[in-house]
């Protein structure tokens, strides 16, 4: 039962601090699509997508109109498409990723996740060919988000398809020249992905899962802000962090509760299942709604100095606790997001150069996701985009955890100047790569490196 002070509560984070439902992801399965003629594949995944999804943004409108609480973006997550489209060339890919992108339109949701290639031990010709174009569909396309998943904790690394992606990074960024690589924010490269993450670009319906199932995302940076700035003002003494954690607990639960509300409601109405809440903490570019201040609201007043890791690691492990408290179906990520250009904070931190590239990796050690959102010039050579994707994925296979990078060569410019990306998506100043092309000859070696002595739990 929900108690008066509770609702009372909820009702302030909605009005004040920008409380919101960040996503409404409807994931669908594809895999009974497949055919050997690209036409009556990309009619089938029309059909099915029509039949599930056909209903899903009235359905939310009605939602967020009975509680009052916004639902910012509906989203779309397929089986991976280099299994349903097996068999197909080139230009079918692109039929299906076009088919995926006017369906989207269709049904009136934001973006679709999942022309996805899962790679992480090795690849199959269509894996490979899905890579392959990814330049030509996430130039072409609107909505279409892509994901490869090159690394796990059992597995390893698959560095050829890192060197590959390398090169895609730099065509793709070229292809979307005139609005400053952005092709590339579509574009995660994943170890550990978790199969049921409603953000995008990251998106895909994963092995294991429904027919259709509903998962929500449910964010709000500036509702936590607000609490432990709330704690710190007013308390008699200055709050340990410990007291700190608990507070970000306690309205993590909250935010939980929300999010499972909203969640539920939307499947019975659509009468497919419900999956999980992921209550990842995904900044906007708003002033307000961002990770980078409440790290500063906790005493660490220049993001990147000294502390910062250990701040985001509180927070993070906070959320954590509070959502798996609140709900027995978290999933997804679930977490704090440094998604830079997303950030006002983290990108004027940048700008200031507080916060460098290096600084952003080992922050990654500890939060949700990667290297998310991050501008690097545009001349960066496509060997050292691969080295810097390895160093991520490494950090996640080694300690059984997500992690990804999005990250955009922007074409034509180079370290402080500016790249515009709009919308969520936000803008940011081009961060240097230290020593750009020093480790050229270790990704040429290519191979698979192999999966840690902790991968040996059976």
């Amino acid at each position: 039962m929900y108690r008066t002070e509770d609702v009372l509560t909820t009702l302030g984070m909605v009005r004040q601090h920008k409380l919101d439902v960040r996503t409404v992801t409807m994931g669908v399965d594809l895999q009974s699509c497949g055919s050997p003629d690209v036409s009556i594949l990309c009619d089938r995944i029309r059909a099915r997508l029509l039949h599930y999804a056909g209903r899903l943004r009235e359905v939310c409108q009605e939602v967020q109109g009975r509680y009052g609480i916004p639902i910012v973006n509906r989203r779309i997550a397929v089986s991976p498409i280099a299994g349903v489209a097996a068999g197909h060339d080139t230009e079918g890919l692109i039929a299906v990723a076009r088919t995926l992108d006017a369906t989207a339109a269709e049904v009136g949701v934001d973006l679709v996740g999942g022309f996805t290639a899962q790679v992480q031990k090795g690849w199959t010709e269509a894996e490979k060919r899905l890579i392959e174009a990814l330049p030509l569909v996430l130039s072409t396309t609107q909505r279409v988000c892509s994901s490869v998943n090159v690394g796990t904790t059992a597995a390893g690394i698959n560095m050829d398809a890192i060197a590959l992606l390398g090169h895609v990074l730099k065509d793709t960024a070229e292809r979307t020249r005139s609005h400053d690589g952005f092709g590339c924010a579509k574009l995660v490269i994943f170890g550990n992905a978790p199969t049921d993450n409603p953000f995008m670009a990251g998106a895909f319906h994963g092995a294991g899962e429904p027919d259709c199932v509903i998962n929500i995302g449910v964010s709000g940076p500036g509702v936590v802000k607000a609490a432990v700035e709330d704690l710190v003002t007013n308390a008699k003494a200055r709050p340990t962090l410990g007291e700190i954690a608990e507070e970000i607990k306690s309205t993590a639960f909250r935010v939980t509760r929300v999010g499972e509300l909203i969640g539920r409601e939307v499947a019975a109405r659509l009468g497919v299942a419900f999956g999980i809440v992921d209550l990842s903490l995904a900044p906007t570019p708003e002033v307000g709604d961002s990770v980078g201040e409440i790290l500063q609201v906790m005493g660490v007043k220049r993001l990147g100095a000294p502390g910062s890791t250990a701040a985001l690691a509180l927070l993070n492990d906070a959320v954590k606790k509070g959502g798996s408290f609140a709900s027995s179906s978290v999933g997804g990520l679930s977490g704090a997001f440094v998604a830079v250009s997303e950030d006002a904070a983290l990108a004027d931190a940048v700008a200031c150069g507080d916060l460098t590239l290096a600084k952003l990796e080992a922050m990654t050690a500890v939060c949700s996701v990667g290297l998310d959102m991050i501008a690097v010039p545009g001349d960066t050579d496509a060997e050292t985009l691969a080295a810097l994707i390895a160093d991520e994925v490494a950090i996640g296979v080694i300690n059984h955890k997500t992690t990804a990078v999005r990250v955009i060569p922007v074409p034509g410019k180079g370290p402080g100047d500016r790249a515009v990306f709009g919308g969520l998506f936000g803008e940011m100043d081009i961060l240097p790569i230290h020593a750009a092309g020093g480790s050229t000859a270790f990704v040429q070696h290519g191979g698979r490196i192999p999966a840690p002595l902790s991968s040996l739990r059976n």
